[in-house]
């Protein structure tokens, strides 16, 4: 277990960003947070330290948003993820993690700047109407959160482009969400079992930085449950596109 105090002046910003984003501010903030982490052990260690984190968290989300949730989405989701996960373990050593990182950070970025010149461009002022629920559609963008969870932890904005343009309320999205991802990480973990990753050394390292977690998973539920729609969808498209051009940058390994 990493002893040197330099690893926790990272780490444990690391989980603070993590448990806002948990709390539903953002999917930004996570990747913000993993590679806090990584600048103190290597990537791989750092997914694997916080793997336990994001499941304690997700815990913690559950009870916080237990009221709050679209079924419906789920239902049409989870299945394509839970598949995506399943082809990214059997094919963890075969396709580069960047080339998705790209993929993913290039699409979300043209999704939000798509919306953002709809609703603040020369054109606003026409309401967009909620997009009804697609199938298809939610398989293929939910297959892609399960992948790139899995090996390149860029799950949140596949998910995001599905589920955003539903207009969900704050409360009834971020429920989603965290239902969504609740499922993804607690299946996370047997493979990444599998591959060794987490082991007696991180699993301890783990456990020091759980206290961290609640108080900075109730922060973020804290703001989201005070945020009017008007706020929430202009905030949340801003935080998907910070979050894009960190995957997309660190795929192009800028």
């Amino acid at each position: 277990m990493p002893m040197d105090p330099s690893f926790y002046y990272a780490a444990i910003p690391a989980v603070i960003l993590v448990g806002l984003a948990k709390g539903g501010m953002g999917d930004a903030l996570s990747l913000m947070g993993l590679p806090f982490l990584a600048l103190v052990v290597s990537p791989v260690q750092a997914a694997a330290i916080l793997l336990p984190i994001l499941v304690f968290m997700d815990m913690i989300s559950l009870l916080i948003w237990r009221r709050h949730g679209n079924w419906t989405t789920l239902k049409i989701m989870l299945p394509g993820a839970l598949f995506g996960i399943a082809v990214g373990w059997a094919t963890s050593a075969l396709v580069p993690g960047n080339v998705l990182r790209v993929v993913i950070g290039v699409v979300t970025v043209l999704f939000c700047l798509r919306y953002f010149w709809s609703n603040f461009g020369p054109g606003a002022g026409t309401a967009t109407p909620p997009r009804g629920q697609r199938p298809l559609r939610a398989t293929m963008w939910g297959s892609l959160s399960g992948y790139g969870s899995f090996v390149a932890h860029a799950g949140g904005a596949p998910f995001q482009i599905y589920a955003l343009p539903l207009q969900m309320q704050p409360r009834e999205y971020t429920g989603t969400s965290v239902r969504f991802f609740a499922v993804l990480n607690a299946v996370k973990l047997v493979p990444y079992f599998a591959l060794g990753q987490l082991d007696t050394q991180n699993l301890a390292t783990s456990a020091t930085l759980l206290p961290f977690a609640p108080l900075a998973t109730l922060a973020g539920a804290w703001c989201v449950r005070r945020m009017k729609p008007v706020i929430f969808y202009p905030f949340m498209y801003a935080m998907a596109l910070v979050a894009a051009v960190l995957i997309a940058r660190e795929g192009f390994g800028f």
